[in-house]
């Protein structure tokens, strides 16, 4: 048997001392996390179980399963979920291949890409709500410019209701690709300069021509990078609510509620939903099956891509 290896007591101090000093500085990011993201997420746990409207009314009243009973009967919440899931689907079927159209266009080096490429991941910077007071003015019905440009093209004969039910989706997706894609370009645009020129140049010599290249060549180099993509849009597109609560809060008639907006609603009432009091246990159980289908969502995008990494 080999004897362990014996540490002096001046190594030993040592050792402690670049410890302590390593965790120091861990320390003051592991008491923020404890405090807004831990904390946050067991309060909210603990209220799914309790019926309480939150501070100055009544003390916390114990009501088991009630409130997740409830959840699973909301009509509203329901179609709130059925919206989140159109929502989503919209916002990443048109967002990543515009934005990897673009990184194509804009990757290589010519003189103005760099300014288009600000420019184009500027809204991504932007606060929500003010990109959502933006549009809000853009698809005004009366006052907005997208129908004062229509009508002055002859394309309508009046004024369209973009923000009404037949439309007010189609408009939180336009709103959501607008502020989208500047980031994930920016992601594309750093996986394309990770393929080696070497490997184009040789597909080139091989007799690829250009689609050939892309489909068969950059596109599966790129797969890395996509995951990421992916991963952060499906995320997003499931906690995205800043700019549906300014566009439409919600209405008409809960035609753009999503699950974000609807948990969110309980605890700070807004003027186009149904609660007239806050209602903490009820919300928070909302946002705990929300997270909960979300989770599910993000897990099985993971087991997917990893038996197709295994597959290929």
């Amino acid at each position: 048997m080999s004897k362990k290896e014996k540490i002096s007591p001046a190594k030993r101090k040592r050792l402690i001392r670049e410890n302590l000093r390593s965790y120091s500085l861990l320390l003051p990011n592991l008491i923020l996390f404890l405090a807004f993201s831990v904390y946050p997420v067991l309060w909210t746990f603990k209220y799914v179980f309790y019926r309480y409207g939150g501070y100055g009314s009544s003390v916390p009243k114990f009501v088991g399963f009630d409130n997740l009973i409830r959840v699973f009967g909301d009509d509203i919440y329901w179609k709130a979920v059925k919206n989140t899931f159109v929502y989503a689907g919209a916002k990443i079927l048109f967002v990543i291949p515009i934005a990897f159209f673009l990184a194509l266009l804009l990757n290589k080096k010519r003189r103005g890409n760099g300014f288009f490429q600000s420019v184009i991941f500027m809204p991504t910077v932007m606060s929500s709500a003010v990109m959502g007071l933006v549009f809000y003015l853009l698809f005004n019905v009366y006052n907005g410019q997208i129908n004062r440009y229509l009508l002055d093209w002859n394309i309508i004969s009046q004024p369209v209701n973009w923000l009404g039910k037949q439309h007010a989706m189609k408009t939180l997706v336009i709103t959501a690709i607008w502020g989208g894609i500047g980031n994930y370009m920016v992601y594309f645009i750093a996986g394309l300069q990770q393929i080696s020129q070497d490997t184009l140049e040789s597909a080139r010599i091989d007799g690829a021509n250009r689609l050939q290249t892309l489909w068969y060549i950059t596109i599966p180099m790129l797969g890395p990078i996509l995951k990421i993509i992916l991963m952060l849009s499906i995320t997003a597109a499931f906690s995205d609510m800043n700019s549906v609560m300014v566009l439409t809060e919600g209405g008409p008639t809960n035609a753009t509620m999503v699950m974000a907006l609807y948990g969110y609603q309980f605890f700070f009432p807004i003027s186009a939903g149904t609660v007239i009091t806050p209602q903490y246990g009820y919300g928070a159980a909302v946002s705990t099956v929300s997270a909960v289908i979300a989770g599910l969502i993000t897990l099985g995008y993971l087991f997917i891509s990893r038996k197709l990494d295994d597959i290929y």
